[in-house]
């Protein structure tokens, strides 16, 4: 299961590399409700356990406004629409954002 079977929204990746030393990229993705969101969660966080990642920290699951997952290189954001407005994470980060989860150049079509 990955974020676009999920129905996830606005699915953006970006490429922090020169900008960040936390992770090379970030996933932004949007769910419609907080069950949405923990929902796309789980599932992501199931596939990086599948990979091979033991440990994958994730915040934010009591509220699932906003849930943060960290998959050591890839940081993945899942957002309530209202939140994702909110915080902005596209334009503190990036300039130019480098595709979306449909592109396969990144294979960050397993979350």
């Amino acid at each position: 299961m990955s974020l676009e079977d999920d129905k996830a929204e606005d699915i953006v990746v970006i490429d922090l590399e020169n900008k960040a030393n936390f992770a090379d990229y970030m996933v932004i993705a949007t769910g419609t409700s907080q069950r949405q969101v923990a929902s796309m969660a789980q599932h992501v966080r199931e596939k990086l356990k599948n990979i091979g990642l033991a440990y994958i920290p994730v915040e934010g699951t009591k509220q699932n406004d906003w849930i943060l997952i960290d998959g050591g290189d890839v940081v993945i954001n899942i957002f309530r629409p209202e939140i994702r407005k909110f915080y902005d994470l596209e334009k503190m980060w990036n300039d130019e954002l480098i595709g979306s989860i449909e592109s396969d150049e990144n294979n960050f079509y397993l979350l």
